[in-house]
């Protein structure tokens, strides 16, 4: 995959670029402020973009506003966002549009490279990869309709979605069948009223209305 990096400490950066390339990912470019993450983006069009949140010029969000700016530039586009901090606002509207893949992992809970490369991998591939902290975090936020439609069970299932594990991973997460998942899934697509025939993109639909839902409460 072509990847954008957009971060300002040079050693992760450094560090981040050298990871992706020896997993066979090239990188078109690595920056480490809004202004140049936005001209990387336009420019190389990237599969996906591995971007920080608290870059120059302010500190605060210029990364996360980077990302939005560029996905109005370009609908579809994937990010796979890296933090500190739980931004569940931000996870929502990037994942706004229903369209491209979108990650949120926190930097001091990425033990693996495994499991950042499969996270980065599973996101430009248009899939979902939050870290459960973020998850947790949002559904103790609270909830409204349609959540209250699903069970406890179902609930659990949709948290597992979003950190973007398959059918067979929530399974042996349960200790449940895989056709056992399919049928919560099945059952979950339904009383959301996500009615598309591509499984995939169900899946993200089911996310954006657990993501939108549990952070309006």
């Amino acid at each position: 995959m072509r990847i954008v990096v957009a971060e300002d400490l040079y050693l992760l950066r450094d560090g981040l670029v050298r990871l992706l390339e020896a997993y066979d990912h090239e990188v078109v470019a690595a920056v480490g402020d809004k202004e140049a993450t936005l001209r990387a983006l336009a420019e190389h069009r990237p599969d996906v973009a591995v971007i920080d949140v608290r870059m120059p010029p302010t500190y605060t969000d210029d990364g996360l506003q980077a990302a939005l700016e560029a996905r109005r530039a370009r609908p579809g586009l994937s990010v796979l966002v890296l933090s500190q901090h739980i931004e569940q606002l931000y996870a929502r509207e990037l994942l706004a549009d229903g369209r491209g893949g979108v990650g949120y992992l926190l930097k001091d809970r990425v033990f693996e490279a495994e499991q950042f490369i499969e996270a980065v991998e599973r996101v430009g591939a248009g899939g979902t990869s939050l870290d459960p902290a973020v998850v947790a975090k949002i559904l103790n936020a609270g909830s409204t309709s349609p959540l209250d439609a699903l069970t406890g069970r179902e609930r659990e299932i949709i948290a597992l979605m979003a950190e973007g594990l398959s059918n067979s991973a929530i399974g042996q997460r349960l200790f449940l069948s895989e056709g056992s998942i399919s049928k919560y899934t099945t059952s979950i697509f339904t009383k959301l009223g996500i009615t598309s025939d591509d499984n995939g993109n169900r899946r993200v639909l089911a996310v954006l209305a657990f993501l939108g839902a549990a952070g309006a409460g």
